[in-house]
């Protein structure tokens, strides 16, 4: 089972449902993610079990990103040993900084995004033109309520541009929160149905012309926080009334000098949880419908290269 937000073939408005792989039931008196998450744990999977509300065939629907009303997405930096040294190749100058973050008591905890911006499953997500080397960066992706409690997981492209943190760590934020810069989806796997999300393969594809241009996969065993503590941190000093999307880092990163391009696809798959494609994009221009669509579903745009 996974939960799905999607536009209702009968309204052409956001719903919200249970997807079953054939028939999608909606979750009656729920529009969007935010209102699931306001509740508990038990109350979401209660909910769930529940369902009672029209039905639609899987096939049919068109899925948006699990994220919508007040909720952000946040990630975590350099939670794997491969994210450490790659930021260590990139930013000579200040290598070190890479390296006491990896061991700190305390992990790096950044912004990535308002719900409005995040695109979802076949959509676009976008380089930015003034950076030379760009990359996506697929992280497990917790689904958190209002109360901290991990309701769920979901695949994220963590975009990032190389260029713009390798010249200083302190241009992180325009290094990774930038129109286009975050993918979620394409839903959420109740993280009930999850045994152990310690143990969950990981692999990105990236597409050019037709082949394989680069690939690599990886285990969330690789993983060097726990996933509680991450979440304890984030609500340590803030609240997030609508839930939030926690992305727990990368251990897959192209080796230099390889850059995304204009037309690239991206395949990001996790193991139980699903797979989030994207096609690429260059410029915020080829992303402005998003502000658009944050009101109207209808006007989201497929990505196109």
């Amino acid at each position: 089972m996974r939960v799905v937000r999607f536009v209702s073939p009968a309204t052409g408005h956001s719903a919200l449902g249970v997807d079953d792989g054939e028939v999608i039931t909606e979750l009656s008196g729920l529009t969007g993610v935010a209102g699931l998450l306001r509740l508990s744990l038990a109350e979401v999977r209660e909910r769930c079990a529940a369902a009672d509300g029209p039905r639609h065939e899987t096939a049919k629907v068109r899925l948006l990103p699990p994220v919508d009303g007040r909720m952000e997405v946040w990630a975590a930096g350099v939670t794997y040993e491969r994210s450490r040294d790659a930021r260590k190749l990139e930013s000579e100058q200040a290598a070190d900084v890479y390296e006491l973050v990896y061991d700190a008591e305390r992990p790096e905890l950044f912004f990535k995004s308002a719900a409005w911006r995040v695109t979802g499953d076949g959509e676009s997500v976008a380089i930015r033109a003034d950076s030379a080397v760009d990359v996506p960066e697929p992280e497990l992706g917790l689904v958190l309520n209002r109360h901290a409690e991990i309701v769920g997981y979901t695949v994220v492209n963590d975009m990032s541009s190389r260029t713009i943190e390798g010249e200083n760590p302190l241009y992180l934020p325009q290094a990774k929160v930038y129109l286009g810069g975050c993918g979620v989806g394409p839903a959420i796997r109740p993280a009930w149905e999850v045994a152990d999300p310690y143990a969950l393969a990981i692999e990105l594809v990236i597409r050019r012309d037709g082949e394989a241009a680069w690939s690599g996969t990886a285990s969330t065993a690789q993983l060097h926080r726990k996933l509680d503590e991450l979440v304890a941190y984030l609500f340590r000093a803030d609240e997030f009334p609508d839930g939030v999307v926690l992305a727990t880092g990368t251990c897959l990163v192209p080796d230099l000098p390889f850059t995304l391009r204009p037309g690239d696809e991206i395949a990001i798959t996790i193991a139980e949880v699903g797979t989030l494609t994207a096609s690429v994009v260059e410029g915020k221009d080829r992303l402005s419908w998003l502000a658009a669509a944050a009101d109207d579903p209808a006007r989201r745009v497929p990505g196109l290269p």
